[in-house]
């Protein structure tokens, strides 16, 4: 049985988390959601997330694709896979050549996990949401019409 590892904040919930979750889970046979505390969000971004982590894990947690979740409150994927024991971590291909990326696959490959990066929903994020919403709530933008599928 093939173990997967899905980290990340999953703040203000949108199609790229649901997109990367499925994908991830098409690619394993368990998929685990690790949803990133509070505090290590807002040490990361410098910011709290908007959604209290109580309800990001209970989103997540709720989806067909996700087997189960894991809180993150340490930054160390080694950490979260001595909790979990996943076989493969999936991230967004914007980690792919960075210092970053790189770090976790150095650290990672010491206990043979894979990282497998998933393509990056490009057109939306969190922080695109929350800039919109900050936008609309200061009465500068109109709200637009859903796309077209």
């Amino acid at each position: 049985m093939l173990v997967g590892y899905a980290p990340g904040v999953y703040d203000l919930f949108h199609i790229g988390h649901l997109t990367i979750l499925r994908r991830a889970a098409e690619r394993c046979d368990r998929l685990i959601a690790g949803v990133v505390s509070d505090e290590m969000a807002s040490a990361a971004k410098g910011r709290l997330p908007v959604t209290p982590l109580a309800e990001r894990a209970e989103i997540v947690g709720a989806l067909d694709c996700v087997d189960a979740v894991h809180i993150e409150e340490v930054p160390s994927k080694l950490a979260a896979w001595c909790a979990t024991g996943f076989d493969v971590i999936f991230k967004g291909d914007d980690w792919r050549g960075t210092p970053k990326g790189d770090a976790l696959e150095r650290q990672l490959a010491v206990v043979g996990v894979e990282v497998v990066y998933l393509p990056y929903t490009a057109h939306t994020s969190s922080t695109l949401l929350r800039a919109a919403l900050t936008e609309l709530a200061a009465g500068h933008v109109r709200p637009l019409p859903p796309r077209s599928a």
